[in-house]
């Protein structure tokens, strides 16, 4: 054909003419005047007994108008003006900042995995509440917040990550009406809880951690005797290799002085090993998430 026409410019029966086209131009376009959607313009003239083309070529036709000026613009959920600012938290003692977190323990069943709730105090490092449960659920993770506060007193901020359950009104609802603050990580950054990663890590390291557990019960069981060598007999290594009961009760102190005893005498007795005097490690005297650098000393002195 020495003049074809264009596909979109041929006259097929079901081509909409030019004169409905204009009305329905000129509906949406006031529709959009008085603030109404093209759904509402077309219902409308429905509705008045008038059809003049489908929904979808309502649409179509409302694509080509070229003045989209006075066409309604959809309220968005407004977005963040920048980064969420890391959360800085301080620690001066034990019972002031807890951090929590659930991991997975593994079962034989593809899918199905057990749900262990931990607390950390992360001035001590003490675990001052725990449960392991077969889902994520708010109701539990009030009720292990009720008991652990109950038994170790209210601290002032408890630090988790932004999951439902960490995130939810009934755990917000407790904790805020005991006068307890809450933060959050950051989104994508995985070391904003890093107290909590970190005993994590110390449990499924364990050479008596199983790998995969057959039974709720038989979960239970071993976070029981872990939470049990971790709080009492785990020499960590974050806290001078004291354990967290020692540092959470004070203990450690005496326990400093025996070992500063004990150094110094090997010190006198051999000086040749040593470049200079040795030091007894302490705990640090402040513990904290995302702290600027101490330029002072921070360790703890022995009474």
């Amino acid at each position: 054909m020495p003049n074809p026409v264009h596909q979109k410019d041929r006259a097929y029966r079901s081509r909409i003419g030019e004169a409905d086209r204009a009305v329905i131009s000129e509906k949406i376009t006031a529709g959009w005047r008085a603030g109404h959607s093209v759904d509402h313009s077309f219902a409308s003239c429905w509705d008045g007994g008038v059809m003049l083309a489908s929904r979808r070529s309502w649409w179509r036709i409302a694509a080509t108008i070229a003045d989209q000026s006075t066409r309604p613009v959809t309220p968005r959920r407004a977005g963040t003006t920048g980064p969420r600012p890391a959360p800085v938290l301080k620690a001066t003692g034990p019972n002031q900042i807890w951090s929590w977190d659930i991991t997975d323990l593994r079962s034989p069943w593809r899918g199905v995995a057990f749900k262990a709730y931990s607390v950390i105090d992360i001035y001590s490092r003490m675990i001052v509440g725990w449960r392991v449960e077969e889902r994520e659920s708010d109701h539990l993770a009030v009720d292990m917040f009720a008991h652990a506060v109950t038994r170790h007193g209210r601290p002032t901020v408890v630090h988790a990550d932004s999951g439902p359950a960490m995130r939810s009104t009934a755990l917000k609802d407790l904790l805020s009406g005991l006068g307890i603050d809450q933060t959050h990580n950051r989104p994508r950054v995985s070391n904003d809880n890093p107290f909590s990663e970190s005993e994590f890590r110390t449990m499924k390291y364990r050479p008596t951690y199983p790998r995969t557990f057959t039974e709720i019960d038989t979960a239970r069981a071993w976070v029981t005797d872990y939470v049990s060598w971790y709080n009492q007999h785990h020499r960590h290594s974050g806290i001078a290799l004291f354990t967290p009961a020692d540092v959470h009760h004070g203990t450690w102190a005496r326990h400093w002085q025996q070992r500063d005893h004990a150094l110094q005498a090997y010190y006198t007795a051999h000086p040749e090993r040593f470049r200079n005097r040795p030091t007894t490690p302490a705990p640090d005297a402040i513990v904290g998430i995302n702290l600027a650098t101490e330029t002072e000393p921070n360790r703890l002195q022995a009474a």
